[in-house]
C-alpha cells in the first residue's frame, strides 16, 4: 500500500473522535498532559505508585486546560541521555498504570491515553477506560499492538524512535520511516482518521537533531495525518540553556512549543499544561486565526 505517493500531499481527516472528544484539526493545537507513574521519570515529575496524587495531578491539569491525559508506567529518560532507566516488565506496568486509569476514567470530561509500546498494557489500560495508545515505538511492526488499536477503534500516535542517530538525511528519513509505519496501521485495519504521528524529539536524536525538527515540523505535514510533538523539558533544551535541569526549562520549553505550533502540530504533550496551554493560545492566535470565546477585540 502506498499511503503517499511521491510528490503528493494527502489530506488527513479533519477530525478524530477520541472517547467523548473530538479534535478538530486545524482550528486549534489541543494540548496532551503528561503523567508519569513511575520512580525515575527524566523530568523530575514521577509520582511512582501513588494513585492519590496522580488523580490529583490529573484533575489540576484538566482545570489548567489539557484536552487530553497521556498516563505513562515506564520511563524513558534513557532516550534523553539520562542514566538510571530500568525497562520494566508488562507486569509492573500495568501495576502501575492499571489503578491511576481506573481511578481517572469516572472523574474526568477529558479522554485518557496509555503512553506504552506494549499490546498487553494498551488492551488493559482500554478496558480500564484510556480512549487512546501513546506508542514511542511506532514505528516498529508491532503487529500485536496494532491488532489491539484497530480491534479498540482508537486514537494512535505512532512515535518515530530508533537506537542510535546516525541518519543519512534527518528528516526525510524520519519520514520515510513514519510512512511505512503508517502502511503497516492501514494494512492492521486502522482507520486513517485514528492515525496522529509523531516525529519523535528526543528519541533516537542528539541535541542538534531535535532542534532540527523542531524547525521543520511543516515537512511532517505531508504526510497527511495530524501531528503530536513532545518537546517539553528536553535534554536539548537544557543544553542551549547552558545546562538547565527538566524543571528550569520552562521559557525553552515555551519557545519551542510555539515554533512547533508556527511549524503545524497539532498537538503538543507537556509537563506543565497552564502554560503550555496559554502558549498554544497565543499562538493560534496568531497562526491559526483562533479566537476566544466571547472575544471583542
Amino acid at each position: 500500500m502506498n499511503v503517499m505517493p511521491t510528490g503528493q500531499q494527502r489530506q488527513y481527516a479533519t477530525s478524530t473522535r477520541c472517547g467523548t472528544k473530538t479534535f478538530l484539526w486545524g482550528q486549534r493545537t489541543y494540548v496532551m498532559g503528561v503523567v508519569n507513574v513511575t520512580p525515575d521519570s527524566f523530568s523530575g515529575d514521577g509520582l511512582g505508585h501513588d494513585v492519590d496524587a496522580a488523580v490529583a495531578r490529573v484533575l489540576l491539569m484538566e482545570s489548567e486546560g489539557a484536552d487530553v491525559i497521556d498516563v505513562g508506567g515506564e520511563s524513558t529518560r534513557r532516550y534523553d541521555n539520562r542514566p538510571g532507566a530500568v525497562r520494566v516488565s508488562a507486569e509492573e506496568e500495568l501495576r502501575r498504570v492499571v489503578p491511576v486509569v481506573e481511578s481517572l476514567s469516572g472523574e474526568l470530561s477529558i479522554p485518557i491515553s496509555i503512553d506504552t509500546y506494549k499490546a498487553e498494557v494498551a488492551r488493559r489500560c482500554l478496558d480500564a477506560g484510556a480512549a487512546m495508545v501513546n506508542n514511542i515505538w511506532g514505528v516498529d511492526p508491532g503487529h500485536d499492538m496494532l491488532r489491539v488499536v484497530s480491534e479498540y477503534a482508537v486514537p494512535y500516535v505512532l512515535m518515530h524512535n530508533r537506537t542510535g542517530h546516525e541518519y543519512g538525511d534527518l528528516i526525510p528519513d524520519i519520514i520515510e520511516s513514519l510512512k511505512v509505519a503508517v502502511d503497516d496501521a492501514l494494512e492492521a485495519g486502522i482507520s486513517p482518521e485514528n492515525i496522529i504521528i509523531d516525529p519523535g524529539i528526543g528519541f533516537g536524536k542528539i541535541a542538534d537533531q531535535s532542534l532540527e525538527i523542531e524547525g521543520r515540523i511543516a515537512e511532517f505535514k505531508a504526510l497527511g495525518f495530524p501531528v503530536l510533538v513532545g518537546p517539553s523539558r528536553k535534554s536539548h533544551i537544557g543544553l542551549v540553556l547552558g545546562g538547565l535541569p527538566p524543571e528550569g526549562r520552562l521559557e525553552g520549553t515555551a519557545a519551542a512549543v510555539a515554533l512547533c505550533i508556527a511549524g503545524g502540530a497539532d498537538m503538543v504533550r507537556v509537563h506543565d499544561v497552564e502554560a503550555m496551554a496559554r502558549v498554544a493560545k497565543v499562538s493560534d492566535a496568531v497562526i491559526r486565526g483562533w479566537r476566544p470565546k466571547g472575544w471583542a477585540g
